[in-house]
This record gives structure tokens, sequence and C-alpha cells, in this order.
């Protein structure tokens, strides 16, 4: 839960959250079977900030972010990423432009190596991803360029090892890897904490710093402390709506953000 006094958390100094957006946007709104899950939702995620989409139980933030991130389409508004319109893009054509979604669950291919799965995702952006008939010697060049990756992640020493044989804090570090192989310009995590331990939780949180360096990163996490230490900013939703939004310290001493996590604006909201 979010601390009601100011955070004693230093924030990473990668950005200001005072660039232009590079992702908008605008009066966005979906339903289900006549329920309004998300409405007029009016968003800007700066470029080169770390955004977080956060609220209690129930409050639209999961919605929106499948929205935002097009795994869901829209019943009305507008998204813009680089102020193109992306509102009725697929998934996989915003990859393409830079926007990339790491998910809630650990998605990698546990019976192949660390090395492998990195591979995997330079080899389709190398162009070889149907040439399934080559011999895994030719693929040996993408090598030194995933190990790379996997260092920015800290597992370059392991791999060699299965992803099946890494500890959950471990394949979700793998998971980013794979991601960041995809040379996102804004990186959009989904939980990236949840299931956690508290150990992992501290290695996931300073990863996400150091990975966030050049890069936009917008992210749904539940994890308050994790909000106060490296977010730029923070976007507070319930019902479906904005309820609030601005820097840690700011939400945090919101009386309706109080309200809308506890009940009762005097008990305040801790990290």
């Amino acid at each position: 839960m979010i601390a009601s006094q100011k955070s004693s958390h230093t924030k990473a100094s990668h950005g200001s959250g005072a660039g232009a957006p590079i992702l908008r946007a605008h009066k966005l709104g979906k339903k289900f079977s006549g329920f309004a899950a998300v409405e007029g939702v009016d968003l800007g995620v700066a470029e080169g900030s770390i955004h977080a989409l956060v609220g209690p139980n129930g409050a639209g933030k999961t919605t929106c972010f499948n929205l935002l991130s097009k795994f869901l389409e829209p019943s009305a508004g507008d998204i813009f990423f680089r102020e193109r319109n992306i509102t009725r893009m697929r998934p996989a054509d915003v990859a393409r432009l830079g926007m990339v979604r790491s998910f809630q669950i650990s998605a990698t291919f546990p019976q192949m190596t660390l090395l492998e799965n990195v591979r995997v995702v330079l080899q389709r952006a190398a162009g070889l991803a149907h040439q399934f008939w080559m011999p895994a010697r030719a693929l040996t060049r993408l090598d030194q360029e995933a190990l790379r990756f996997l260092d920015m992640v800290g597992l370059s020493g392991q791999a060699g090892q299965l992803a099946s044989s890494l500890p959950y804090g471990h394949k979700r570090a793998l998971e980013l890897a794979t991601t960041l192989a995809m040379d996102p310009q804004l990186l959009l995590l989904d939980e990236p904490t949840q299931g956690l331990g508290h150990e992992d939780v501290e290695q996931v949180t300073e990863l996400i710093r150091r990975v966030a360096q050049g890069r936009t990163v917008l992210m749904v996490e539940h994890n308050m402390s994790v909000i106060s230490k490296i977010c730029d900013r923070v976007t507070v939703m319930q019902r479906g709506q904005v309820l609030a939004e601005g820097s840690y310290d700011e939400v945090s001493r919101n009386p309706e953000v109080i309200t809308a996590y506890m009940g009762d604006a005097e008990e305040g909201i801790h990290a």
C-alpha cells in the first residue's frame, strides 16, 4: 500500500518524466455486456519515464493496461504511440513499432537454455524465424548479442542452463531479457513482482531501474514500495476512471486516493 508521508527512497535519475508523451490515450473506454470497465481515460506516458498504473482491486487498471498494450480492443477512444494512431493495430504490429509487453506469467521455453531462449527472439529479428532447416551452428553468430541481453539482467553466467532449472525470480529476469531482445522503445510490464519473495522483489526492482535507462516503462504493479522507489509518475484508477495522477508523493497524500485504498481518509496508505 502507499505511504502517507514522503517516501525516503531515492529513485533512479534515468528520466524526469517531463518528456513529450510516447504513449497517449484519449477518452479510452471498454464495455463488457454494457458494463463500463474503463471509461473516458486520458493518459500520457512521458518518454524516458517509468510510469505506474495502479488502483484497488476492480479499479480497471488491468483492463486499461490490456487496452494500451493492444490485447483488448477499445469500445471508445483512441491510442497513440509516437502520435501514430494504433487503436486498431494488432499487438504484433505495435511490437514492430517498438512497443513491447512482458507478461505477468513468466513466458519462456523451459527445455531450451537461457542463451537459446534469447536467440529465438534475435533469430526472428534477423529474418531467420522460418529457416528451421538451418544447422544450429549457423545461428551461433547471434550468440554474442544474446549474451549481451543476458548480461543486462545478470544471467550471462548461466547462459548454458535450461530455463526450467531457474528459480522463479530468475525466470522473470530471463523473460525480461527476451523482451529487451525485441529492442523496445516502450516496455510494458504486467505485475513484474507478482509472486516474488522479498529478496527477488528487490532484485527485479533494481533490474527494472537498470533496463529503463534509455527506455520508457509503463507498468501495472501492486507493490507500492516498488513504485515509490522507481516510478516517476503514478496514475491511480478507480471504477474505470482516472482518480489521480502525479508523483508518488503527490498521489500518496491525495485524500481521494487514500479513501479509495483504505475507505478512511484518516488511516493513510502505507508502503
